[in-house]
């Protein structure tokens, strides 16, 4: 299914939904009552709720699928720099509605095999691009491989862990972290 302009503000309603409460919070009813519109609006849109659930997967998939492929092909920087850069951006631009999105969807994927393979897709393509700069810096698939997965769980695990912590100690140990994920890179 391919989400129109009339669907987006749906969907839109619809991943804040799931931010805030999960996916049982995402209902129809909540939905129109946020968008100051009638449950039959919804309808002229989407065959059911089901429909609704496909399409927030399907933008939550593309926009994070593109979002990584940008964000590892920017500029002409080395590999080593773009890895780098990643970790800042990861780190210092935390959105908090972008994780309760990303958790919200992997709580769903423990029960819903749509959400499943949503989150699996993404995982992939994330894996598959810092791989592939890490491969740019002479590692081997393998090793490339294990290092974007140390990469992808230490990004998403700091914006969970890291939360209590002074901005002073935050910073230091980020920075203490990344250069545990980069220190070869200038040998490489």
């Amino acid at each position: 299914m391919e989400v129109d302009a009339g669907m987006t503000r749906w969907v839109e309603a619809g991943l804040a939904e799931l931010a805030r409460g999960g996916i049982d919070a995402v209902r129809v009813e909540v939905l129109a009552v946020r968008l100051g519109v009638t449950k039959g609006g919804f309808y002229r849109r989407f065959k059911d709720r089901r429909a609704l659930l496909d399409a927030l997967l399907q933008t939550w998939v593309r926009g994070r699928v593109a979002a990584i492929d940008e964000q590892t092909q920017l500029g002409n920087d080395s590999a080593g720099d773009r890895l780098k850069w990643l970790i800042r951006l990861y780190s210092e631009r935390v959105s908090a509605q972008g994780i309760a999105i990303e958790l919200a969807i992997r709580q769903w994927a423990r029960s819903d095999p749509a959400a499943a393979a949503a989150a699996a897709k993404v995982d992939a393509a994330r894996l598959k691009r810092v791989g592939e700069l890490y491969r740019q810096l002479g590692l081997g698939v393998q090793e490339a491989e294990a290092r974007a997965v140390l990469f992808y769980a230490f990004i998403f695990g700091q914006s969970l862990i890291f939360l209590g912590l002074t901005p002073r100690r935050r910073a230091s140990l980020l920075s203490q972290c990344a250069d545990a994920l980069t220190h070869y890179l200038d040998k490489a």
